[in-house]
């Protein structure tokens, strides 16, 4: 049970501390607002859209991929989007929270903590098919975000929705843009690999001065929009806005892995349209049940949401998520869902 909790903990530890050193940070005047503004912006535009296009680009073949599995992920995802947009319209009327609570049901940090958590609970296996799953998963959760944080952001002056303007959003997002890029790489090797037998031009090989600065941007994507958020967060507003962070607390560690992961154990106990195990359980864990993705955060304060509320939830869902996973990860030890 130790080794368990030490999992969870070294999974979401990392992020909840270096959000804590941006609060203490900007607390200590050693950051300044506008730095933190400015950073954000570097982080939305430019290092999480790195970060996507390298994790897209460095897929080395679609022959493995666990269909089922990603189908299941896909499908999942559109429920919490639809569960999310009932909650958020249930808990709150400001158009601004709407879109955070909306999003943060659904949405996981599973870009950044995916890989490692899938490597604590399984094996070499458990890794890549989680791998697989994100390539997959995150053009969906960029699309799914871009209307969340929109769609009432974004209304007109009579109330309603312009979707023209949310059209636009999702085709010009930095993230939605890196990913395909991405694909569009992949695509041209493939068609390299047909017409030649070889791929005669690759990024990270031909133009490896090039690939090594996206690779960079890459790395620091993670740990500095985790600090920058930190430097956002004011926990003064916590008043103000409680039964939104319970809600949308509960409806990410909470409902989103019971209902999905749970769904999941049934289905593979009870029928033959799924057969997860071992190796696509941590990957099921990592997606549903971590917490809210940083870069949803970013994109709220970007495009116009409560960054307040969001930057919240990214904090109180990593604090809860150690034990949610904790627990999560005992019942499906127990069902010999995981090795032990």
């Amino acid at each position: 049970m130790g080794q368990i909790f030490m999992t969870a903990i070294n999974a979401v530890f990392p992020i909840v501390a270096l959000i804590m050193i941006g609060y203490f940070l900007r607390k200590k005047e050693f950051f300044s607002e506008n730095f933190v503004k400015v950073g954000s912006k570097f982080v939305f535009r430019i290092c999480l859209p790195a970060m996507l296009f390298t994790n897209v680009y460095e897929i080395s073949g679609m022959e493995a991929i666990r269909w089922d599995l990603v189908i299941y992920c896909v499908v999942s995802i559109v429920v919490l989007f639809a569960l999310g947009l009932l909650a958020a319209l249930l808990t709150t009327k400001d158009p601004k929270r709407r879109g955070v609570l909306w999003q943060v049901v659904y949405r996981s940090n599973f870009a950044i903590v995916g890989i490692p958590l899938a490597a604590s609970l399984g094996g070499t296996e458990a890794v890549a098919a989680t791998a697989v799953t994100i390539t997959f998963v995150i053009p969906v959760y960029n699309i799914f975000s871009v209307i969340a944080l929109s769609v009432f952001s974004g209304q007109s002056d009579n109330g309603k929705a312009d979707a023209k303007a949310i059209a636009k959003d999702i085709v010009t997002n930095p993230l939605t843009v890196s990913v395909l890029l991405g694909l569009l790489c992949l695509v041209l090797r493939a068609a390299q690999q047909q017409i030649f037998g070889e791929v005669v031009f690759a990024l990270n090989v031909q133009t490896q001065f090039l690939y090594k600065v996206i690779s960079n941007l890459s790395a620091i994507a993670s740990p500095f929009a985790l600090v920058v958020l930190g430097g956002q967060c004011e926990f003064a507003a916590v008043k103000g806005m409680k039964k939104e962070l319970i809600v949308g607390t509960l409806g990410r560690i909470v409902a989103a892995p019971l209902l999905v992961i749970g769904v999941a154990v049934l289905l593979t106990k009870f029928t033959n349209v799924v057969s997860f195990g071992v190796n696509e359980m941590p990957a099921l864990i990592s997606l549903f049940g971590s917490p809210t993705a940083v870069s949803g955060a970013v994109m709220a304060a970007e495009m116009n949401n409560d960054e307040q509320l969001a930057t919240q939830l990214v904090v109180w869902t990593s604090a809860g998520s150690i034990l949610t996973i904790f627990a999560t990860v005992c019942a499906l030890m127990s069902l010999g869902f995981l090795q032990t």
